[in-house]
């Protein structure tokens, strides 16, 4: 017999109205025919063109008139090229052209799901029984592109979730790039790049043992030149230097609420989207608190596994995974360190569970297998849906697994405090399999999730529905570890 959950009457959907204002670019050519246009035009038509523009989007746009300046800025080099004075451009102007480079992104017009929760910074002026929450959820826009977002939730005293109004504007951050690469590790990362060992080895012999973001790039522009035949090369070396392009930090406004903060593709190794991040409190170093995302990075042909980290949700450092256990989706972090090593569970090949251990964070070798697919609901594959949780009985995971019909259900396992790679209990039927309100969506029949916690005695569970919207469940934690040990 199958456990009694409760599902909530939650259930968060897309919002069409929360968009973001990109940069918009359309090539260099049709760049400068604008940009003459613009310059030809009289002050009278520039101000008559902008001013309802500026009137129009002030009001979706926190700093509407700052973007387009920002915006302009970015065509730097195309006044330079066409020897025009850019500092000497009226400042009305320069927003209008701005403008022309300038388009809103509806950041989750098709799809809010994959959630994750995490225990809130700040958890002042609440009463007993209560938890402050952040939850980061998938956000899918145009062109299916994935975004990282974020919402403040409260539990209450009965484990009901409620969630703070999400704010009027949606915020990008300040790009930070300004790593230093060192050669042994970075081109351990490279391997998945289809790149001749001659090639390669070219290109490492061109750096030193420790290097900068341009110093690669001037290597890779060189090769380029060399083999410029080649298209196909040419194109491989192009993505090494994607890899280069995936460190960097982000900082928010600190006049942010959390729910206007978008992590969006900010390297070319993301273009096409970051999926599905499991976010864990960490508290397994002396510096104190520290939160980890774990995320899924995708170019269109690559997957590339990556680490989001922050203390605060305002300012994120965030960098690829190496090594031979970080060559697919799925990876979830334990919330601490096991036998004084960070530990990792992944889904390298697709159909099992994973489980390796590292001394470096962003590092990881020698994976073994820690779970098969075992019972029916699980036949295609088996995977984590986040990280463990530490409970007295053991280390408590929730997972997904992949059934008939491409249908996923959450189960549950139990795994040994001190050595994880002993499972002590397994769930033999699903802990929530889609129901006739849950299994219509843009991917049919499939629940998941990317982290959960313990409050109150209880398993809160936040999942997604069909690849769509997101919803809770939750379940008693002493009814859940006698039903897991039973198996």
């Amino acid at each position: 017999m199958r456990l009694s959950i409760e599902r909530q009457a939650t259930k968060i959907t897309p919002d069409l109205k929360r968009v973001v204002a990109r940069f918009f670019f359309n090539g260099d050519a049709r760049a400068k025919g604008i940009i003459l246009k613009v310059l030809e035009m009289s002050e009278v038509e520039v101000d008559i063109t902008i001013t309802p523009i500026l009137r129009d989007f002030s009001k979706r746009h926190r700093n509407i008139t700052r973007i387009f300046e920002r915006h302009a800025e970015k065509l730097r080099n195309l006044f330079v090229a066409m020897n025009i004075d850019y500092s000497g451009v009226e400042y009305k102007r320069k927003l209008l052209i701005g403008s022309f480079f300038t388009n809103e992104f509806s950041i989750e017009s098709a799809a809010f799901f994959n959630p994750s929760i995490v225990e809130d910074v700040d958890q002042s002026g609440l009463e007993d029984g209560e938890k402050r929450v952040i939850m980061s959820f998938r956000a899918v826009g145009e062109g299916h592109v994935s975004s990282i977002v974020f919402r403040r939730g409260l539990i209450g005293k009965d484990n009901e979730v409620s969630f703070v109004p999400a704010g009027n504007y949606v915020d990008e951050p300040e790009i930070i790039r300004n790593a230093v690469y060192h050669k042994e590790t970075f081109f351990q990362n490279a391997v998945s790049i289809k790149l001749p060992d001659s090639v390669m080895n070219e290109v490492k012999g061109m750096l030193p043992d420790t290097f900068e973001y341009v110093a690669l790039k001037q290597a890779i522009r060189e090769m380029q030149q060399r083999y410029q035949v080649d298209h196909l090369l040419k194109r491989n070396l192009e993505r090494l230097l994607w890899l280069g392009d995936s460190y960097y930090d982000i900082n928010f406004s600190l006049d942010t609420d959390i729910s206007d903060r978008v992590i969006f593709p900010y390297s070319e190794a993301e273009s096409r989207g970051i999926e599905d991040a499991r976010f864990v409190k960490y508290t397994g170093d002396t510096s104190g608190v520290t939160y980890y995302a774990t995320y899924t990075a995708f170019d269109g042909i690559t997957i590339q596994p990556k680490l989001l980290q922050t203390r605060d949700f305002y300012s994120f450092k965030i960098m690829p995974l190496y090594g031979e256990g970080a060559q697919n989706k799925n990876l979830a972090l334990f919330p601490r360190k096991i036998n004084g090593k960070y530990a990792m569970l992944s889904r390298i090949d697709g159909i099992n569970n994973y489980i390796m251990y590292s001394d470096k964070i962003n590092v990881w070798e020698n994976p073994q297998i820690l779970q098969t697919p075992k019972y029916p609901w699980e036949f295609v594959q088996i995977g984590n849906c986040g990280s463990p949780i530490e409970t007295p009985e053991g280390w408590l995971l929730l997972t997904h697994g992949v059934g008939p019909m491409r249908t996923y259900c959450l189960g549950l396992t139990l795994l040994d405090l001190e050595d994880p790679t002993v499972e002590l209990g397994r769930l033999k039927e699903p802990l929530i399999i889609p129901n006739k309100d849950e299994r219509e969506g843009y991917v049919p029949n499939v629940l998941y999730s990317c982290g959960s916690l313990i409050h109150n005695d209880e398993l809160i569970i936040p999942y997604g529905l069909s690849d769509y919207a997101s919803s809770f469940a939750t379940v008693k934690l002493d009814k859940l570890l006698e039903k897991i040990k039973e198996g």
